[in-house]
């Protein structure tokens, strides 16, 4: 951003012959419209011009939440300019007439601090956070699936219940395979509304419907090298269907307003916790569709059929969760893993994880005993856990459940967020849930208010 010709000239033909792209702008107010609609990896903004100037550019560009590292430029650069910009966020500050050399190496080092920014952030996402933790012999099956297929293209169906694991699966699939290097981009299906999710899946264009203020990358642009995993896809309409198959059988998508195709090079996984193939027979997801994305299916078990596996998860779990803390080590005794291990986890290891936390909070002494497990598991001592009941499996799995969700809304005064969490599950999931298993929750919340 420039208000003098020549110098924005001079600029792009240096950009260009070194390789980059740039977008040239002659005043503040169409930057910040710019920086708002498109991403750019650098922004170079002289400080002294007509109207507003670099300086206040800086200042808006904070208030929209914009982090585009910002280069400021002067040819009447003064100390008390640069310690300003410089406390503004301005990474640089050169001085005009600048040098292609300075200018290519002003960039070099721009874009080298923002891999090494954007490498820290993600080691510190993916601290702890998705390792797999197994010993048990299920999983061990499992694993060895996930390495059979990880090094090829082949499109990966994880199945399993909710709180299993799938997206771990799915990254470690990306991790082993050759697109390693490449980015991991997910979407859950069933939290994007029906109206969003083609826009999502493959952005749009600036005023292409009411709301588009500018040009959105979707999901496939995003995994462009990489690998797109596509969460409870058992949920998504069947419009949209029809349209990721045809993403799938041509590799290319189009932008909502574009006028012409984008070629991706996307691995697809997939999960959902459906039957996918009772929903095809009922009409409700496709059956072309299901063939191109059930190529090699992998099934996750549900943690009670993993219950080796639940004192190592514990161990790891609160190794995790005082390292993110900063406690002192917290301990569980022998009794308080009996038992969680003897517990039924409708939420598989989200809830576990979930429930590892409440209980180190609980903990004294930095140790979990069995009575704190109890207090965090009023259900262990009301009878919900102990195999009472009759009838079929079947049967008896779904009145356990009823029990459950029914023990925790009343323990949370029915607040639907703090049930889900201490489930282990998404609200849109407790919500379809409580539906299957015939639970009213607005009718329960009634009558618990009126009694």
């Amino acid at each position: 951003m420039d208000d003098e010709p020549n110098t924005l000239a001079s600029l792009a033909r240096a950009f260009r012959l070194a390789g980059h792209e740039a977008t040239l702008c002659d005043n503040a107010l169409k930057a910040i419209e710019l920086a708002r609609e498109q991403n750019f990896d650098l922004i170079f903004s002289d400080v002294i011009m007509p109207g507003k100037d670099g300086l206040s550019l800086l200042e808006d560009l904070k208030s929209y939440d914009i982090t585009t590292p910002v280069v400021m430029m002067s040819g009447q650069a003064q100390i008390e300019m640069a310690v300003r910009a410089t406390r503004l966020g301005a990474l640089d500050f050169l001085e005009k007439p600048i040098s292609s050399d300075r200018l290519l190496l002003t960039v070099e080092n721009a874009l080298k601090l923002q891999r090494l920014e954007s490498e820290n952030r993600s080691l510190k996402q993916r601290l702890g956070k998705h390792e797999i933790v197994w010993t048990s012999t299920i999983m061990r099956q499992v694993m060895a699936q996930v390495e059979r297929v990880a090094a090829s293209e082949s499109r990966v169906c994880i199945l399993g219940e909710t709180g299993t694991g799938k997206e771990l699966i799915a990254r470690a699939l990306h991790e082993h395979s050759p697109r390693a290097t490449g980015p991991f981009i997910t979407l859950n299906c069933a939290a994007v509304p029906a109206e969003l999710i083609e826009s999502e899946l493959f952005g749009h264009e600036k005023g292409s419907f009411t709301g588009a203020a500018g040009r959105h990358i979707g999901k496939f642009e995003q995994a462009d090298g990489g690998t797109i995993f596509l969460d409870e896809i058992g949920d998504m309409p069947l419009m949209m269907q029809a349209k990721l198959l045809r993403v799938l059988e041509e590799a290319e998508i189009e932008r909502i307003g574009g006028d012409k195709p984008i070629a991706v090079n996307v691995r697809v996984l997939v999960a959902t916790h459906r039957n996918l193939e009772a929903l095809v027979r009922e009409g409700k997801f496709r059956q072309d569709l299901f063939h191109r994305i059930y190529v090699f299916p992998v099934t996750l078990p549900a943690l009670r059929e993993r219950r080796d596996d639940i004192p190592i998860l514990v161990e790891y779990f609160a190794r995790q969760i005082c390292y993110q803390n900063n406690w002192q080590p917290i301990s569980f005794s022998t009794e308080a893993i009996s038992l969680l291990s003897n517990y039924s986890w409708p939420g598989n290891i989200r809830e576990l994880r979930n429930l590892v936390e409440r209980l180190m909070l609980l903990a004294t002494n930095n140790e979990v005993t069995a009575e704190t497990v109890q207090t965090a598991l009023p259900s262990l001592e009301d009878g919900y856990l102990k195999g009472t009941g009759s009838g079929d499996l079947a049967s008896r799995l779904r009145d356990f459940e009823r029990d459950i969700i029914l023990a925790e809304l009343k323990r949370h005064h029915y607040h639907i967020t703090n049930t889900a969490k201490a489930l282990g599950l998404e609200r849109s999931h407790l919500y379809k849930k409580a539906e299957q298993l015939g639970i009213d929750i607005q009718k329960q919340r009634d009558a618990k208010q009126e009694s």
